[in-house]
C-alpha cells in the first residue's frame, strides 16, 4: 500500500491467484491512505490448448461459503502442482525443497513465480524471467499439468459470486478468438491497458470492447518487487474512465460496489 500510494495509485484491485486472503490486511493499510480504494478481486488460472488463461473477478462476493470452498481446491491443486514442478527440476538437476519455496509465500498460493524466486536463491538461473523462460513456461521442460478449469467455468463462477469477470492481459496468450465464446458465457471485460501489450493490441482490445458491449480495464499486473511482472504499482496508466465504466458494470451485475 505504501508503495502504491507513493507511486500515486488511486484506485487498487488487489487479484491474488486464487485467494482473497490478503484484502482485509490491504484494506487496512490503505486507510492510511486518505483518497485511495481498494478493488476487491481474484484471479483465477484456466487452461486451453497450448496456453494458460487468466481470468480476473472484481467485486466477486468474498462471503459467501461456496466461492471460498472453490479456491480452496484451486490452493490446494497449487500446491500439488509445486511438488510436480519440483520433481521435474530434480530430474533435470536442480533440487529445490518443497518447503523452501513454500516459505515466500506470504498470502496467497504458492506457484511458478516462487518456484523461480527459490532458483534464484539456489543459483540455477540468474532471475525470475530466466526460470520461465528456460524452464517453468507452459511447455518447458519443468512444466507440470494440472488440473484442468476452462475459462469459461471461470467467467461462470465469478458471476455466480456476483462479480465481473474480465479476462486478463489477453496479449500474452494469443488467443483472441475465443473471445467472443467467453462473452457468450458471461465475460464482461477485457484488460487492455496492461504493459506488456503494444500500442496495436492495445487497440484491438479497445474496439473489441466496443463490439462486444465490455468493460477496457486494466493494471500493471504488479507481483511484487522480486517477480518481475511489473516494475512497480501504477506502472501502467489507466484511464479514470476504466474505473468508472467496470464500477458501472458491477452495479449491473449486482455487485456490492466500493468507492
Amino acid at each position: 500500500m505504501a508503495l502504491a500510494a507513493k507511486h500515486g495509485v488511486k484506485i487498487l484491485a488487489v487479484t491474488d491467484h486464487d485467494s482473497t486472503d490478503g484484502l482485509a490486511e490491504a484494506r487496512t493499510a490503505a486507510a492510511a491512505y486518505p483518497g485511495m480504494t481498494i478493488v476487491p478481486g481474484i484471479e483465477i488460472n484456466c487452461d486451453v490448448d497450448g496456453a494458460e488463461i487468466h481470468v480476473l473477478g472484481y467485486f466477486v462476493d468474498l462471503e459467501a461459503a461456496w466461492f471460498q470452498e472453490f479456491l480452496r481446491e484451486q490452493r490446494a491443486e497449487r500446491r500439488a502442482r509445486v511438488h510436480r514442478v519440483l520433481a521435474k527440476l530434480a530430474d533435470l538437476g536442480m533440487f529445490v525443497d518443497a518447503d523452501e519455496v513454500f516459505a515466500l509465500v506470504k498470502e496467497g498460493s504458492a506457484g511458478r513465480p516462487h518456484i523461480a524466486q527459490a532458483m534464484v536463491h539456489r543459483g540455477y538461473v540468474r532471475s525470475v524471467r530466466e526460470a520461465f523462460d528456460r524452464f517453468l513456461h507452459n511447455g518447458g521442460p519443468a512444466a507440470a499439468p494440472r488440473r484442468k478449469l476452462a475459462p469459461e467455468q471461470a467467467v461462470a463462477i465469478i458471476r455466480k459470486a456476483r462479480g465481473v469477470p474480465v479476462i486478463a492481459h489477453p496479449g500474452l496468450a494469443n488467443r483472441d478468438a475465443m473471445i467472443p465464446s467467453l462473452v457468450d458465457a458471461g465475460l464482461a471485460g477485457i484488460e487492455t491497458f496492461y504493459p506488456e501489450h503494444s500500442a496495436g493490441q492495445t487497440r484491438t482490445y479497445l474496439e473489441l470492447c466496443e463490439r462486444h458491449g465490455l468493460v477496457a480495464t486494466g493494471g500493471s499486473d504488479f507481483h511484487g518487487p522480486a517477480v518481475g511482472n511489473s516494475p512497480r504499482p501504477g506502472a501502467q496508466t489507466v484511464p479514470q474512465t476504466a474505473w468508472e465504466r467496470l464500477r458501472d458494470r458491477a452495479t449491473e451485475l449486482g455487485a456490492a460496489v466500493v468507492g
